[in-house]
């Protein structure tokens, strides 16, 4: 930028001229350094554009990863959570791990559950961080436990189970010092409650419990002693009208069969037709084997029921960790049992028997057990009688 620089009349003095002349350079200086303060700004503006860009930019993509981490989360939990700590995600802390859990939207509930239920120190951990979320106070143990039950979806797997009850028995005994003589009694009374909701509302359940019933399975368990029949009649009533909700419940009767299932999981599938191996969601309950395509699925792609059926460790070729469900007394024809085609038809089962592949041995040895035992019993009631045995004849059990 050019400044024209006009003559200084004569009529000033030479004194005067000088000091004209030095604050018409001094102009040129201050317009020259306010041209210059003017590019340094815009260099600046796009420096902090492109800056607000770029932060953009991360955030968004942190959102993708986040996003990611979730979707992983969801369908393998331990893998999920490796993604969100290892990208910084979120830390590996039980406080702020836990108020993922419980407030994040759009994690699966069953993921949630399987996570909190690892035996790991940090995982246990974790367990006490999400209770303390709950505030139980001046709740009844049935309201406590529809808050609870709602967070996640109770695992599969009795060990599993015992710590989460375990834990959520403590923190409901802290809410409420005076309601039970131990934490046993809470623990005893929570799983009751379970089973009163499944034999109340399970349309597989032909033998409802009464009320009577249900006070006198509860004889007893506090430290010795008998709860108050009004409380046991209570919380009777209140699971009568109301059963508990579901996670991720459309309404369909088949999520009460999917309640407290006795284990779920992934685990490989060999075809009937097609011999090919395909990653399905596992969930054993009823005596009945259902499998998912995702852990989202309201509905099965198959339902085995296992009745008559056995199950065995057996070395394939192609798989490691396999087990083998058949019929020892009709070798050679098809296992009753049926599947969804891609069209929606539901049609017969083709197996002659059914070859399931696991991650590990130890994983295929507790499904070998869970399915025998599932079979045979109720793992809840095996799950409470060392307990309830300990509370009514007060004998010390080392934990």
């Amino acid at each position: 930028m050019t400044y024209c620089c006009q003559p200084v009349s004569s009529d000033f003095t030479p004194m005067e001229r000088m000091e004209i002349e030095s604050i018409r350079m001094h102009k040129v200086d201050l317009l020259h350094d306010i041209e210059k303060l003017k590019m340094e700004i815009e260099n600046v503006m796009a420096e902090i554009q492109d800056f607000e860009t770029a932060e953009e930019n991360k955030t968004i993509e942190k959102g993708k990863q986040f996003a990611r981490g979730k979707k992983k989360f969801n369908m393998d939990p331990k893998k999920g959570m490796r993604y969100l700590v290892d990208n910084k995600l979120l830390d590996w802390k039980p406080q702020n791990v836990a108020e993922f859990l419980y407030k994040e939207e759009g994690l699966n509930k069953t993921a949630i559950g399987d996570f909190l239920g690892e035996r790991d120190e940090m995982n246990i951990e974790i367990l006490k961080a999400f209770l303390e979320l709950h505030e139980f106070s001046d709740l009844n143990l049935v309201q406590a436990l529809r808050q609870f039950l709602w967070s996640f979806r109770l695992p599969g797997e009795a060990q599993k189970i015992d710590r989460m009850m375990e834990t959520f028995a403590i923190r409901y005994c802290d809410c409420n010092p005076n309601m039970f003589q131990s934490t046993d009694t809470c623990y005893i009374l929570s799983f009751a409650i379970i089973m009163l909701n499944t034999s109340l509302h399970n349309p597989n359940v032909k033998d409802k419990t009464t009320l009577e019933r249900f006070i006198s399975m509860n004889r007893g368990i506090n430290n010795g002693g008998d709860l108050p029949s009004e409380l046991l009649t209570k919380l009777y009533e209140s699971i009568r009208s109301e059963p508990f909700k579901i996670p991720e419940d459309d309404g369909n009767d088949l999520t009460h069969t999917f309640f407290n299932p006795d284990r779920e999981g992934w685990l490989l599938k060999l075809g009937g037709r097609v011999k090919t191996w395909k990653r399905r969601w596992f969930i054993l309950t009823d005596s009945c084997l259902y499998y998912f395509e995702y852990t989202t699925d309201k509905e099965p792609r198959g339902i085995i029921p296992l009745e008559n059926l056995c199950v065995r460790e057996v070395v394939c070729p192609r798989k490691p960790y396999c087990l083998e469900l058949y019929n020892p007394n009709s070798k050679g024809q098809k296992i009753k049992a049926c599947k969804t085609e891609t069209d929606g038809r539901v049609v017969e089962g083709k197996h002659q028997s059914y070859m399931i592949s696991a991650a590990t041995a130890e994983e295929r040895d507790e499904w070998i057990e869970s399915i025998r035992a599932s079979i045979t019993r109720d793992p809840f009631y095996d799950l409470v009688s060392v307990r309830k045995k300990k509370v009514i004849n007060n004998v010390p059990q080392d934990r």
